[in-house]
């Protein structure tokens, strides 16, 4: 039996230490949220051609779930403890992950932070889409499809991951702001978990039968509302505005179930986060900071050779 992707990455990474080890490279550790998640893969194949270009190694390890910081700290300390030359890490929980990050500047390791931010000082680059603005067009364009007026929902991520975070909060106060006949009444974690994002977004629908519309700030939430509008049949009646990529976000815009995708330019947030590091190691100036815009799609953009790229990019 071939092996799968994740036991192809396992293998990978276990062998990464004594290869870099004979080639005299440089070695950069990637930390990533959760490793199962697609918007993750296609970092990692951002990842691997940064290190093709820049000709470092890469030892590519997460955990599974985005709300386990505590796995995701014990594999920043094992990549110190194998003396990494550098490191990038999207930060599971700003607060949590700060004491460890704040480590590994301190002993002069170069480190990038991708994607959701961490409490942490020194590091050579941030690089991420710009969340807060995402979250703005966000209730923008979820106005204009229910001719601002109305009552919404947030289907939000989790708690202390600095990116949802971010979005939330620009949507929220770009309604309140810019919308005032539009009413947030409701607003409920997925946390991180596609069955929990379902349960969430079904108890919105129950206690609010005249909802216009959701927003779900992450993969895992757009994928728990989507499911639970099309399962009571209103597609095209609550407008859903979603976050990420997959297959499933594809189906449901073909079909109408969501309005409008954001979609993040993942690949290019691994390479840039690499890219950070391999140039200070190599004795440049990083550009300390990327902020990178969500495009938003909808149906008819699907044929646009340009978004077709950003939805399937080379290596993902």
């Amino acid at each position: 039996m071939l092996p799968t992707r994740r036991q192809w990455i396992a293998a990978s990474s276990a062998l990464a230490l004594p290869a870099c080890r004979r080639s005299g490279r440089k070695r950069i550790g990637v930390v990533p949220k959760a490793t199962s998640h697609l918007f993750f893969v296609t970092i990692h194949s951002g990842v691997d051609k940064a290190a093709k270009d820049f000709q470092v190694d890469v030892t590519w390890n997460g955990p599974n779930d985005e709300t386990d910081h505590g796995r995701q700290i014990q594999i920043v300390e094992s990549m110190l403890a194998q003396h990494v030359d550098g490191l990038a890490i999207s930060a599971t929980d700003e607060r949590a992950l700060a004491s460890v990050v704040q480590k590994a500047i301190a002993t002069g390791i170069p480190v990038a932070v991708f994607d959701s931010g961490v409490n942490a000082t020194g590091y050579v680059s941030f690089v991420a889409t710009d969340n807060y603005g995402a979250g703005c067009t966000a209730a923008r364009r979820l106005a204009a499809l229910t001719n601002s007026t109305g009552k919404v929902a947030m289907l939000m991520h989790k708690p202390g991951g600095t990116s949802t975070v971010l979005r939330e909060q620009g949507f929220e106060a770009t309604m309140k702001a810019e919308f005032p006949k539009v009413t947030i009444a409701a607003r409920q974690y997925g946390m991180a978990d596609e069955a929990r994002s379902l349960a969430a977004a079904e108890n919105i629908l129950s206690a609010h039968p005249g909802l216009a519309g959701i927003f779900a700030s992450s993969e895992l939430s757009s994928l728990g509302a989507m499911r639970a509008i099309r399962g009571r049949g209103l597609n095209g009646k609550v407008r859903l505005i979603t976050f990420d990529n997959s297959k499933s976000h594809l189906e449901g815009l073909r079909e109408g179930t969501i309005d409008l995708m954001m979609v993040q330019d993942a690949f290019r947030i691994g390479y840039e986060a690499v890219s950070a590091v391999a140039r200070k190691l190599a004795g440049e100036t990083p550009v300390p900071r990327i902020d990178l815009p969500a495009r938003v799609i909808a149906k008819a953009d699907l044929e646009n050779p340009e978004v077709r790229a950003l939805l399937a990019p080379p290596g993902a």
